[in-house]
Formats: C-alpha cells, sequence, structure tokens
C-alpha cells in the first residue's frame, strides 16, 4: 500500500502594513526632486536669456554653432523642466508642445531673425511679424493656463466647470489672443486705453457667449 503523506501548506505571506515612516520618506524624495526640478528650471531660463542678450548669437553663421546648439538645448530643456510638471500635476494636456514650442520659436524669432524695418503691413516684413505674433501667442496661452486653471477652481462652484480643462484652455487662447492683438495695435501706432478697453470687453463678452452656450445645451439622460 501507498502511503500518502500528509503535506502541510504554508501560510500565505500577508503583505505588512506601509509605515508612516515610509510614506512621509516618499513626500520628501518627490518634494526634493520638485525643487531640484525648479532649480534646473531657472538656471535653464537664465542660460538661454544670458546668451540670448549677451551672446552674440546671430554673429553664429552656421544653424549648428556649439553657441546655436547650446541655446536650442537650453530652450527646449527650460520648456520641458517647466511645463511638464504642470502638464503631469493639473493634467492639462498639451500644455508641454504648446509651451515649449511656443518659447523656442519665440526666443529664435529675437535671437536669429532679423527685425523689421516697416510696418505691420509691409509685405516683406509680413512674414516676421506673423511668425513672432504667433511664437508670443502660443507663450503667453501656455503661460497663463496653469492660473486660469487656478482660478477657475476657486471661482466656480460646480465640479464639473471647477475640472474643467478645455474651458481653461479657451480662457487661456482668449488672453492670449487679446495681448497678441494688444502688440498688433502697438504696432500699427493704434494702441490707446480706448482701444485697449474694446479689446478687454470684445474677449469677455466672447467668454460670456461661450459660458452661456454651455448653460443652454441639453443635458443627456
Amino acid at each position: 500500500m501507498f502511503k500518502l503523506r500528509a503535506t502541510r501548506r504554508k501560510p500565505a505571506a500577508t503583505a505588512s502594513p506601509a509605515s508612516p515612516n515610509d510614506s512621509t520618506t516618499s513626500r520628501l524624495n518627490a518634494k526634493t526632486w520638485a525643487y531640484i526640478g525648479a532649480l534646473a528650471a531657472v538656471l535653464c531660463w537664465a542660460g538661454a536669456l544670458a546668451l540670448l542678450f549677451l551672446g552674440n548669437l546671430a554673429s553664429e553663421a552656421s544653424p549648428l554653432a556649439p553657441q546655436r546648439v547650446l541655446f536650442y538645448l537650453l530652450i527646449v530643456g527650460a520648456g520641458l523642466l517647466t511645463f511638464l510638471p504642470l502638464e503631469i500635476r493639473m493634467q492639462l494636456r498639451g500644455i508641454t508642445l504648446e509651451g515649449t514650442a511656443g518659447f523656442f520659436l519665440l526666443l529664435y524669432t529675437l535671437a536669429f531673425v532679423p527685425p523689421p524695418t516697416q510696418w505691420l503691413l509691409h509685405l516683406p516684413d509680413t512674414p516676421v511679424y506673423a511668425l513672432f505674433l504667433l511664437a508670443f501667442f502660443w507663450s503667453v496661452s501656455a503661460l497663463v493656463l496653469p492660473f486660469v486653471y487656478v482660478l477657475g477652481r476657486l471661482v466656480f462652484t460646480q465640479r464639473m466647470r471647477q475640472n474643467d480643462v478645455p474651458r481653461a484652455r479657451r480662457q487661456a487662447h482668449l488672453l492670449g489672443l487679446l495681448f497678441t492683438c494688444i502688440v498688433i495695435l502697438s504696432t500699427l501706432n493704434a494702441l490707446s486705453i480706448v482701444s485697449m478697453l474694446i479689446l478687454v470687453f470684445m474677449v469677455m463678452l466672447a467668454e460670456l457667449l461661450f459660458l452661456a452656450r454651455l448653460d443652454l445645451r441639453p443635458t443627456q439622460t
């Protein structure tokens, strides 16, 4: 006869509860890396601006000159270190691409594109103005988006409006358009207090119409 051996089952290993020290350590590590990223972003911005104003970048003939390449890398690094944490923390999808591309195009235009000598509608200088205004619009829109999003969470009482990222992006683009129009009026020598008030009124009216249209949209059951 065969003897059956009784097998004892080993008790399943139970996961030990996380201690408060572990959570405190993880929070400290996250804050440390956040401070390091912020410091690196400041250094990248400072280096890019120093090269822009003190580096005489326009004298470099080759687009791949070492000083130019360093300038490119500093701008891209500054944009990523600035906007990527905001995109991850606030879930503002697309702000990294818009902010990095906008500031890269803006600083590149200021550094390497010859400044226009005529007014906005003078055809040879119109592409230069258009390039600068597009870069300025992207940069301002990405820069004000986190502030608009946080302000919306404080102002709106409905939870749907508080977490409405498209609403915050639309308002940021309206503000970017407002500042871009102010720059356009200044280049046309048509900027005044009255024109600025008209622009602000038009932007506020457009946003109120957008909000009213969303309020009147029928809810799906």
